[in-house]
């Protein structure tokens, strides 16, 4: 299941093209604004921007993981299959539920908003990186829904990584953005490319909860008589005496 989220991941980032051109491009672009353009600067926004997803989906993954309860496990792993299909249907334009994400992100962005607007205009590359990290906290249903769903992997290691992919994946809309590259920002807002992965990450969604649902049955039919599960070794050696 982890090769198939770290996909999902990438995929998502990717489908999120014109989502992301919307809400961070302008800012993208005005980081080549002015007397000069620095790739540093640049290279060092996205760099900030990337390893703030990667901090925030360890963290969040480290705390779901904390919680050692069979039953919140089993729960975890449904929400990533209906996260999944939910943001197969936000990417599509298909569901727009995922905007109450954020509604709720927009309190949480007021301060950072506050701190990043010192950071403007930037001229040197550690004033990218800076605001890079904050650009993480924006209020965005899409970074929003891939944390929570990035959490559900329950390892601090593994959800990191999710996020990471999920912001290379968010590379080439962002850098076509800053470089003002017309065609790949043009390829990247077909609405064919949007919907081949929509559906992509609402059959890795249906393909979750089935192995969830398969593991869950696999589990009750290993158990006995009162939900116990049965001691193979114990029934062996009855029968040997038999």
């Amino acid at each position: 299941m982890n090769e198939l989220g770290y996909a999902s991941a990438l995929g998502l980032g990717l489908a999120g093209a014109g989502h992301c051109l919307g809400m961070c491009g302008g800012i993208a672009a005005a980081l080549n604004l002015g007397g000069h353009r620095s790739p540093a600067v640049t290279l060092a926004y996205h760099g900030g921007r990337i390893a703030s997803y990667t901090l925030l989906g360890g963290l969040l993954g480290l705390a779901a993981g904390s919680i050692d309860i069979s039953a919140w496990t089993m729960g975890l792993r449904y929400l990533a299959g209906f996260m999944l299909i939910a943001m197969g249907l936000y990417v599509a334009d298909w569901w727009r539920g995922m905007v109450w994400l954020e509604r709720g992100g927009a309190y949480l962005w007021r301060p950072v908003q506050r701190l990043s607007s010192r950071l403007l205009p930037v001229r040197h590359w550690p004033q990218g990186f800076a605001l890079g990290l904050c650009w993480g906290l924006m209020p965005c249903g899409l970074i929003y829904s891939s944390l929570a769903w990035a959490a559900t992997a329950q390892d601090a290691a593994t959800s990191a990584l999710m996020m990471f992919l999920f912001g290379i994946g968010t590379l080439p809309a962002m850098l076509s953005t800053s470089l003002g590259a017309d065609q790949l920002q043009a390829f990247l807002r077909r609405r064919g490319l949007k919907l081949l992965i929509a559906l992509l990450l609402v059959a890795s969604g249906i393909w979750t909860l089935y192995l969830v649902v398969a593991h869950a049955g696999h589990m009750n039919h290993g158990a006995g008589a009162g939900g116990q599960p049965m001691d193979h070794s114990t029934m062996d050696h009855s029968q040997m005496q038999h």
